[in-house]
């Protein structure tokens, strides 16, 4: 496992583990890799500070660098991110069995169903960051979660 710090189109940043290099790569070129904040798909590699191997450690040029996992915490850390993609499944499972999709139309959805002038009920769909700021001033209640894509069969 790998550990990047990542940056959207939108200058958000983030961290998320992949399996080496190239699968972050593959997810990436299929806009599988999304920001949390924002959703934006448009993610390339922040600049990060190095992760030395021990055995650079060895020659006395540890100064106080972090050091590469391996062993039983790098297999604990696949299985801790198997576990949160599990969870972010149901989360997205629950809300797109028990919520309308407004898709765009989040925040005008959000505000109108707020003022009792739409039927109240959950509603998920896309928002721009000015808009969720717009809400939230508003002391209209939204949440962010994190959302995978569906893959095209």
């Amino acid at each position: 496992m790998i550990l990047y710090d990542l940056r959207c189109s939108q200058g958000h940043t983030f961290e998320a583990w992949f399996k080496d290099s190239g699968t972050f790569d593959q997810q990436a070129k299929y806009g599988d890799v999304e920001c949390p904040t924002c959703s934006d798909t448009s993610v390339e590699k922040a600049i990060m500070a190095p992760r030395l191997s021990s055995a650079t450690r060895k020659k006395g040029l540890e100064h106080d660098l972090p050091v590469a996992r391996s062993g039983p915490g790098k297999e604990r850390a696949s299985e801790v991110a198997r576990e949160i993609l599990d969870a972010v499944g149901k989360v997205q499972k629950h809300v797109e069995d028990n919520c309308e999709n407004v898709g765009e139309n989040f925040a005008d959805e959000a505000r109108a169903i707020h003022y009792g002038e739409a039927e109240e009920r959950g509603i998920y769909g896309k928002a721009t960051e000015t808009e969720v700021e717009d809400l939230v001033e508003e002391d209209i209640p939204v949440s962010r979660i994190p959302w995978k894509k569906r893959k095209l069969s």
